[in-house]
């Protein structure tokens, strides 16, 4: 921000002597000067504190959709925070051995067959996590699915925990099945990345094997997607500036749906 162009400077008027003529009276002129308080030299940086706040935080061993707040924004940020929104992620996984922290970068502890896994066998596990998690979702959303309020909520997919809840899972499904490799995408809400790889961990357990996790990545954080998400290569100031207006209207309307 302090490397972007300067306004041009305040002007106010002030009375100075008049240039001295052939045989004139000395006095005052009036004349619109530059306010020396605002020269960079005398004010220093324009910016010397802004508030950037984070939103659903990514680990080390994560990457994907990081929303982060800045200046009036970090308001926004508690609001989406209430709304419960659900995000997103792909999770790769790798059958055969297991490891201390569910990572393929962990330190190794146990190896095991996988040959008797198929594609087949996977989905019903996945069915059986998503069957029990929606249940979960039910119980922690204090909602009566007798209401019309319910109907409605379920249609607009708006059912979602009311407060604080365990990690829930309201969908996953395979996207990719090459042993000993697979790829899942896990829609989720009060979820850690840990959480979704110990979830890999227990795929593999349930398949009578062991799997760890090779990568967990964020596609979707409530509205925002990837193709909201900047590079690091696009961390400037037009850029960020670019980004904070394209995603404004879409923010103001989740809030509008979701808040009320």
């Amino acid at each position: 921000l302090n490397e972007a162009p300067e306004p041009p400077p305040r002007q106010r008027i002030r009375f100075l002597p008049a240039a001295p003529g052939a045989g004139g009276e000395p006095g005052l002129v009036p004349a619109w000067v530059p306010v020396l308080a605002e020269h960079p030299l005398v004010r220093g940086p324009r910016f010397r504190q802004l508030k950037v706040g984070a939103g659903h935080r990514l680990d080390v061993k994560a990457s994907g959709v990081f929303v982060l707040g800045v200046g009036h924004g970090n308001k926004l940020l508690t609001d989406r925070y209430h709304c419960h929104l659900t995000k997103v992620y792909t999770v790769g996984g790798l059958f055969g051995k297991a490891t201390e922290d569910f990572s393929d970068t962990g330190k190794l502890v146990e190896k095991a067959t996988f040959d008797h896994i198929t594609r087949e066998k996977l989905e019903r596990i996945l069915a059986v996590i998503q069957g029990t998690n929606h249940k979960a979702l039910l119980l922690h959303s204090n909602i009566d699915m007798k209401t019309q309020e319910a109907y409605e909520l379920a249609v607009n997919g708006l059912i979602r925990p009311m407060g604080k809840s365990p990690p829930i899972i309201t969908a996953i499904r395979c996207l990719q099945f090459a042993l000993p490799e697979f790829q899942l995408e896990i829609h989720c809400v009060h979820e850690t990345q840990q959480y979704l790889r110990k979830i890999v961990h227990e795929i593999g357990l349930e398949l009578k094997s062991c799997a760890v996790c090779t990568q967990v990545r964020r596609i979707r954080d409530g509205v925002f997607t990837l193709d909201d998400a900047l590079l690091r290569t696009q961390w400037n100031l037009q850029s960020i500036r670019n980004a904070i207006s394209d995603c404004q209207l879409k923010v103001r309307e989740e809030l509008e749906k979701t808040l009320g």
